[in-house]
């Protein structure tokens, strides 16, 4: 049987779950081009980013933290200030269950709220699962970056989305 899944804000009090399940999407080489594991000092600085506008939400079943999703700066122009960059990590024991499209929905919310008309996300072209969350929520592919970082030695594409809340 399918658990509840809720999503709130995120509070300080979160940041270890939130690290561990980015560490986890670090480490899976499924999510990020990251290669460093983040630790608690790294966590307090992007933490002490993401107030405001830029909100992190947390998707929990039965209490216990399943994944995030940030809102992140995607440029500093403030030509840009209505768009922004999404993150979302989901904890490994609870992949394919629901969780991403909870937190998806929460992000969303959260972003028109604070006045965003249009998100990006960067995902590698190998994702389906991310990609299949990203199409049925109405995201749609921008392009593909060829050779856009290095991941264990190797060039990796990244596959740009996006969705406008304004039409």
């Amino acid at each position: 049987m399918l658990k509840l899944v809720t999503t709130r804000l995120a509070t300080h009090t979160d940041l270890e779950a939130i690290r561990d399940i980015y560490n986890q999407g670090i480490q899976d080489r499924i999510a990020t081009l990251e290669s460093d594991i983040k630790d608690h000092a790294f966590m307090q600085e992007w933490y002490s980013k993401h107030q405001g506008r830029y909100g992190v939400i947390v998707a929990e079943i039965e209490g216990i933290v399943a994944g995030w999703a940030s809102l992140n700066q995607y440029n500093s122009r403030s030509a840009y200030d209505g768009v922004a960059s999404l993150s979302i990590y989901i904890d490994r024991d609870f992949r394919g269950r629901g969780v991403g499209s909870h937190l998806l929905k929460a992000i969303e919310q959260l972003a028109i709220q604070n006045d965003f008309y249009k998100i990006v996300l960067y995902t590698f072209p190998q994702n389906e699962m991310a990609q299949s969350l990203y199409r049925k929520n109405g995201y749609r592919e921008v392009g593909i970056f060829h050779n856009q970082g290095r991941l264990d030695g190797k060039f990796i594409d990244i596959m740009a989305m996006e969705k406008c809340f304004i039409y």
